[in-house]
């Protein structure tokens, strides 16, 4: 694997051959150590882009797991959609996404969580909005209309509520930066994503901020919304750092 670019530099290009084959639509799902929970995830995904009558594509984007994550994917090797794997040694969920956002083809593409917790069906509603020139839908718990199918326990609450007051600076106009559905225009993406930098759990943050920067716009989806038990975010040790990478983004041009 590439090692880390350093800050304020961009990555270079991805050889076309690192790319994986152009589609309508390819949902990434990073995953460290999620074997237990991508089955499932990854079954409901398929299920649904199969039913679509655009072409589509499903990558499991490994962040140097130890458990047998990479694994899951043989379950699928007679998927009607295609599914594939791809490797990501640089450590944290934005650089996870990163490299699948990079190596990606597709005319759209975006992530979801490996809990599965935003309903895949919400892509109803995204796709449209991207064909009509967004460049960003992204799933909101707190845009109207939206609620908690399972709520959140109150630690994650009070450190979500403290995160969104320091994203809000940097993003007023976005409720939620934080839940794990967001999807952009292909080509832009791929431009925005090779000149970010954070690794960590505000990468959302970052994504967003270039989108909105490059002048186009974002627009969020109220969605129902399930707290799904697994999560490796640590209040404390990623909190700290995530405060201060939102801190690097709003002081950054």
């Amino acid at each position: 694997m590439a090692s880390a670019i350093p800050r304020g530099a961009q990555a270079p290009e991805v050889p076309r051959w690192l790319r994986r084959p152009p589609v309508e639509l390819e949902i990434l799902i990073p995953a460290y150590n999620e074997a237990a929970r991508l089955p499932r995830t990854i079954s409901a995904t398929v299920e649904y882009l199969s039913r679509q009558p655009w072409s589509s594509a499903v990558t499991v984007v490994d962040n140097d797991s130890v458990d047998a994550t990479a694994e899951v994917l043989e379950e699928f090797g007679q998927s009607p959609v295609m599914t594939y794997l791809t490797g990501c040694s640089e450590r944290g969920k934005g650089a996870a996404v990163r490299r699948g956002l990079i190596t990606s083809s597709a005319h759209y593409t975006g992530f979801i969580d490996a809990d599965n917790a935003t309903p895949i069906e919400v892509l109803d509603q995204a796709l449209p909005l991207l064909r009509l020139g967004y460049g960003a839908v992204i799933a909101s718990r707190r845009a109207p209309g939206a609620c908690y199918a399972v709520e959140q326990s109150a630690l994650r609450r009070c450190g979500g509520w403290a995160f969104r007051a320091a994203a809000h600076l940097t993003l007023p106009d976005i409720m939620d930066t934080q839940c794990g559905f967001k999807f952009f225009d292909g080509p832009l993406i791929r431009e925005i994503a090779r000149d970010c930098h954070v690794n960590g759990f505000a990468f959302d943050v970052e994504l967003l901020t270039r989108v909105l920067r490059a002048g186009r716009k974002a627009t969020e989806l109220p969605v129902t919304w399930s707290d799904v038990p697994g999560s490796t975010f640590s209040a404390l040790h990623d909190g700290l750092r995530s405060m201060a990478d939102l801190l690097r983004i709003s002081l950054s041009r």
